[in-house]
C-alpha cells in the first residue's frame, strides 16, 4: 500500500497520465512525450523503498518503463537502494500566512483557450521551455469539460510570472518565476477551497504543514 502522500500524486496525476499500471502494491504512471516526473514514475510503497525489495518485479518494472522509452524512473518516500537520486520535492499543506505580505503580483484563472500559454509558462518556470507544446498537447483533450480542474496564472506588470493546475483541492503541477510569485499563486489556489496540498521542489524556500518526502530516482 502507497504512503498517503504518494497516494495523493498518483490520484492528482493518473487522470492525466497515458498508461497506469499496478503491481504488488506499487502503481506505475507512463506518458511518453512529456517531461513531468509524475507522469514518467512507478510510486513504491515505503516497505519496497528500503534495501530489500521484495514485492514488485523491478525488472518488469525497469522493462515497462523502457519499453515505451523511458527511464525507469522510481518515486518512494526514503532513498531507494540500487537508484541514483534525481529530484527531491516535499508535500504538505499550504495555508497562507496571516498578514499576506504585500505583492505586485496578480492571479487570474483562465480558460482551456489559454492552455497553450499556460504551459508556456509553466515550462519556463521548471528551465524546460521547449516541452511547452508537447504538454499543452497532451493535457488539452484531458482537461477538456473537466469541472474539477482549474488553470490559475500569475502575472506581474503585466507579464505571466506562475502557472498552476488546481484540482480538487490540490496543486501537485505547478511553477513560478521565483518565491514572490509562488506565494500569491498558491494563495489563490487556496481560496478556491479553503485548503490547498501542494508539491513543492525541496530547495523552494515555502513553508508546507506536515511536509512529507518524494524521491524521485531511476535504476541503475
Amino acid at each position: 500500500m502507497l504512503p498517503a502522500h504518494l497516494h495523493e500524486l498518483v490520484e492528482f496525476h493518473a487522470p492525466l497520465s497515458t498508461l497506469q499500471r499496478g503491481q504488488g502494491g506499487a502503481v506505475t504512471l507512463l506518458t511518453p512525450g512529456v517531461n513531468v516526473l509524475a507522469l514518467n514514475a512507478t510510486f513504491l510503497p515505503d516497505d519496497l523503498a528500503g534495501a530489500d525489495l521484495d514485492g514488485p518485479d523491478l525488472d518488469a518494472v525497469r522493462n515497462g518503463h523502457e519499453g515505451q522509452g523511458l527511464p525507469a524512473l522510481m518515486a518512494s518516500g526514503r532513498p531507494l537502494a540500487g537508484a541514483r537520486e534525481v529530484a527531491r520535492l516535499v508535500v504538505g499543506a499550504w495555508a497562507p500566512a496571516a498578514v499576506p505580505a504585500p505583492s505586485d503580483v496578480v492571479v487570474e484563472q483562465v480558460s482551456r483557450l489559454h492552455l497553450g500559454t499556460w504551459a508556456a509558462v509553466l515550462a519556463s518556470a521548471h528551465g524546460t521551455p521547449g516541452w511547452a507544446q508537447a504538454l499543452a498537447r497532451h493535457l488539452a483533450p484531458r482537461l477538456e469539460g473537466d469541472r474539477q480542474s482549474v488553470l490559475l496564472m500569475a502575472y506581474r506588470a503585466g507579464e505571466a510570472v506562475g502557472a498552476l493546475l488546481w484540482r480538487r483541492g490540490a496543486a501537485h503541477l505547478w511553477g513560478a518565476a521565483d518565491g514572490h510569485a509562488a506565494r500569491p499563486l498558491l494563495d489563490a489556489a487556496f481560496a478556491l477551497e479553503g485548503t490547498l496540498r501542494v508539491s513543492v521542489a525541496g530547495a523552494e524556500p515555502l513553508q508546507l504543514t506536515d511536509p512529507r518526502p518524494v524521491i524521485y530516482s531511476v535504476l541503475d
